[in-house]
């Protein structure tokens, strides 16, 4: 995108134009990423909530999945350096979500029958 430049002048974190700037920005960011991934046939969704991102991959096979968050995490630092922005690598988490149940996954706790919500009378 070219070369580095100096900038005394922007738009304050907090003021009502800064999430706007920053959504026009994004869009055009997560539009070119989407691209890539088709391309690359990573079958993955994004969201992005302000400034944070989030990747979504469904499989119910867990090396595979790995492989296409892997796949796309890796799309991602070339993408950003192009568009000026980094990826915070520390305040990246992973989160897996499973149906089956077992030890580390038990079902859902049912509720107790004598539990009844407060009421004013």
């Amino acid at each position: 995108m070219g070369g580095c430049y100096n900038i005394n002048v922007g738009v304050g974190q907090g003021l009502a134009l800064s999430p706007i700037l920053l959504a026009l920005y994004l869009t055009l960011f997560l539009h070119i990423l989407e691209k890539h991934l088709k391309i690359l046939k990573i079958p993955i969704s994004m969201l992005s909530f302000v400034d944070d991102g989030l990747i979504i991959a469904q499989n119910k096979s867990i090396p595979i999945l790995n492989s296409q968050l892997f796949c796309s995490y890796n799309v991602l630092p070339n993408l950003l350096t192009d568009f000026s922005l980094v990826i915070e690598h520390g305040k990246t988490e992973i989160f897996h979500f499973n149906r089956l149940h077992g030890e580390f996954n038990p079902p859902p706790s049912q509720p107790n029958s004598s539990w009844r919500p407060y009421t004013s009378s």
